[in-house]
């Protein structure tokens, strides 16, 4: 099992900046993919940016040039970089580690605001 614990969410104005970090229980060498969802009011999670097999990484058409998923290993910590953030980046974002076999682990989430 691993435990994911997300920070940084918060309100900030159209245009701005936000990261969110992502710190796991355990390394996370040992976790196949590490990802960011989103999950706005009323709508599906929806995939937001991942690591796909070795450093190679891939982002939802709507936030590719905005956000950059990265990690620090030493802190077993995950960060999602989002800029120019738009009204409709507004939801619940949460972390997520990814076993081949198939087994899911999230976060409690982490709520970010876009507004004026």
């Amino acid at each position: 099992q691993v435990q994911l614990v997300e920070s940084g969410g918060g309100l900030v104005q159209p245009g701005g900046s936000l990261r969110l970090s992502c710190t796991a229980s355990r390394s996370i060498f040992s976790i196949d993919r590490m990802r960011w969802y989103r999950q706005a009011p009323g709508k599906l999670r929806e995939f937001v940016a991942g690591f796909t097999s070795g450093d190679s990484t891939n982002y939802a058409d709507s936030v590719k040039g905005r956000f950059t998923i990265s990690t620090d290993n030493a802190k077993n910590t995950v960060f999602l970089q989002m800029n120019s953030l738009k009204p409709e980046d507004t939801a619940v974002y949460y972390c997520n580690a990814y076993y081949l076999q198939g087994l899911n682990y999230w976060g409690q989430g982490t709520q970010v605001t876009v507004s004026s």
